[in-house]
């Protein structure tokens, strides 16, 4: 055969149209290409003369936009979640009372279609006219304010850690090895030997007087460690960073103010002095954290979701925060927990064909919920509680990732049924764990000896 034939018979195959045949669903529905500098829009062909426009990314061209938009009959829209342009764009067409979805690239780009023949917002226009897109999940707008506070915290203390970095490794440069016999080079200690060097103290018996008492090395041990080479460069740097530290705290602490406040400003669903909060879970070592907020975030999580999620092991009021900031505090969203768990990623996506798995896994999701539940997962290890024996066994058997995986989506779970039903958390403990699950072994190894026409005798039967 013909090449040029063969060629005209792939592209007719390509060229096949996945809405062929389809009722349409959404009349008057829009596509928007979002870009940088420029949104290219397509409406349904017969409204206007030109179908499909191209608009500014200005304040001023966006307003235009919303305006042709409802004059070509548009009562719904759709874009890609391309970058953070299409936010702004979205709050826009939103306040203009447009019904506006954000749907995910991966989504439309897996349809089969003549999409790279014609423009992108033609298509996008073409499947939500079909129902073909499915809209992403967007915290209501309280939620958002939260999480972007708490994002920008969170950009805070990463930038504070790195300023403790280049501060031990400008002590390193002048072989003044502080960090070896202090644990935290920004504790009490470290910070109060550090602002003396910055104001010129050079003497090591002088520094080590400024021992705390919580620290384990001697004062001579720490006298010792600082006897450096007190180069003038590397002190000007110490004492740029620490100026750059002292600036990061206090920007801390201005974004936990502005949390706090809007946290007051979000609707309780318990009255606090009706239902006070229950007493916090003991813990036997509690985890040192760096940079608590200074008011009761345990109290406002409390009101705010209704539930004490703190007394699930593992989890402190950080991780509940960022939980609460990132998927809210209605579940509505997801029908089941499996929805929920699988839309954070915890949930097997294996491939299979033919019958045979062809690749074992989770569906690669970046989001923050499902990282803070990861690391909350990993910490069960030394846990006492039901939640550590079940991470334990799994890490056993399974190995130390897929155990976080399954505890992480377990937590997930959790949650889930805290939140939308309120119903508190009550940890029965290891025994009751233990015992639970070798009640569940022993009923498996009775079914497994009943199908092979056994049966199993206790050991104490058999001695009488």
């Amino acid at each position: 055969m013909p090449k040029a034939k063969k060629g005209a018979r792939r592209n007719s195959r390509k060229q096949k149209d996945v809405t062929e045949g389809l009722p349409p669903l959404n009349l008057n529905a829009a596509g928007i290409d979002v870009g940088n500098a420029e949104h290219y829009v397509a409406v349904p062909p017969g409204r206007v003369s030109q179908p499909v426009q191209k608009f500014g990314s200005f304040t001023a061209d966006v307003h235009r936009l919303a305006q042709w938009l409802k004059a070509c009959g548009v009562d719904t829209v759709v874009m890609q979640a391309t970058g953070v342009y299409w936010v702004g764009l979205y709050e826009i067409l939103e306040q203009q009372g447009l019904d506006v979805k954000v749907v995910n690239a991966r989504y439309t780009k897996t349809l089969p279609g003549r999409k790279s023949d014609v423009q992108e917002c033609q298509w996008l226009q073409k499947l939500h006219t079909f129902g073909l897109l499915n809209n992403s999940f967007l915290p209501p707008p309280e939620i958002r304010r939260l999480r972007t506070y708490l994002r920008q915290r969170e950009n805070l203390v990463a930038a504070a850690a790195t300023c403790i970095q280049h501060l031990q490794k400008a002590l390193t440069e002048m072989n003044v090895q502080l960090a070896n016999v202090l644990s935290d080079l920004s504790g009490v200690t470290g910070m109060a030997i550090l602002r003396a060097i910055v104001k010129g103290e050079r003497d090591p018996q002088r520094l080590a007087m400024l021992k705390n008492e919580r620290v384990k090395a001697s004062r001579e041990e720490i006298a010792r460690s600082l006897e450096g080479n007190w180069r003038e460069e590397l002190l000007f740097v110490l004492t740029q960073t620490l100026d750059l530290y002292d600036i990061y705290l206090g920007k801390i602490a201005d974004c936990d103010q502005e949390i706090e406040a809007q946290l007051k400003t979000m609707k309780g669903k318990v009255d606090v002095e009706a239902q006070p909060i229950p007493e916090p879970r003991q813990v036997k070592r509690p985890r040192r954290q760096k940079h608590q907020p200074c008011y009761d975030l345990r109290g406002e999580l409390y009101r705010v979701t209704g539930v004490d999620l703190t007394q699930i092991d593992s989890f402190d009021v950080q991780t509940v925060q960022v939980v609460i900031s990132e998927v809210g505090v209605d579940m509505s969203a997801w029908k089941t927990e499996k929805h929920f768990a699988s839309w954070l990623g915890l949930c097997p996506d294996n491939r299979t064909s033919g019958g045979k798995i062809l690749h074992r896994g989770t569906r690669k999701v970046v989001n923050r919920a499902s990282t803070a539940l990861r690391l909350a997962a990993s910490n069960l290890l030394r846990s006492d509680s039901a939640l550590g024996a079940n991470f334990r066994r799994l890490r056993a058997r399974l190995g130390a990732p897929k155990a976080i995986t399954a505890l992480a989506h377990k937590l997930a779970c959790l949650i889930y049924r805290m939140l939308k039903f309120g119903k508190a958390y009550l940890d029965r403990g290891v025994a009751y764990y233990e015992a639970q699950y070798q009640r569940r072994r022993l009923n498996w190894l009775k079914k497994q000896a009943a199908a092979l026409n056994l049966q199993l005798v206790p050991m104490a039967e058999l001695a009488h």
